[in-house]
């Protein structure tokens, strides 16, 4: 999306990238909006980059928006990936999962339920939207109806580069 200039119609929570710290934008703050995709949006707030829930949209005058369905046919794995599709870096317009930051998903299938672990990463180890980004993929993960559980883990070895971007990331990053 081209960058555009709005002002907020209410106050609105948000979490400054990548400290992750807690911000209230103020009603009628001049923002600029950087990325609207998956399940959040990102906006350039007095000089920083502030992470909003798609739900919280309106604020910025657009129609709020909720994560696409869950999936609920197929390969649970290719399921839980498209899941995880639909979470974006607040800082690069790419998923977590072509962006590479999943690093192992195991499924342990079970008669009461599939029981999901998940290493992942962070673009950088000193990125204080970690337990955000992971809360969000285990309640996502968690979504799916044969899901019982969904544990996260946030690790940094190996330590992610950007050699680990997808095909698909790659072209939309313009580095192909």
């Amino acid at each position: 999306m081209n960058a555009q200039t709005v002002i907020t119609r209410r106050d609105v929570y948000g979490i400054v990238v990548p400290s992750g710290e807690p911000v209230t934008i103020p009603q009628d703050s001049e923002v600029r909006l950087t990325q609207t995709l998956g399940t959040s949006l990102t906006v350039l707030y007095d000089g920083r980059l502030v992470r909003v829930a798609g739900e919280d949209a309106d604020a910025f005058g657009l129609d709020p928006y909720a994560p696409s369905p869950i999936p609920t046919e197929g390969d649970l794995r290719e399921r839980i990936l498209e899941v995880l599709r639909q979470i974006y870096d607040p800082e690069i317009p790419v998923n977590i999962v072509d962006l590479g930051l999943i690093y192992r998903l195991d499924i342990e299938e079970n008669e009461d339920g599939a029981r999901v672990e998940i290493d992942m990463t962070l673009t950088a180890p000193g990125c204080s939207l970690g337990p955000v980004l992971s809360e969000e993929v285990k309640q996502r993960v968690e979504q799916i109806p044969e899901v019982k559980e969904a544990t996260v883990n946030v690790v940094f070895d190996p330590p992610w580069t950007s050699d680990r971007l997808s095909e698909t990331a790659r072209l939309e990053l313009g580095l192909l």
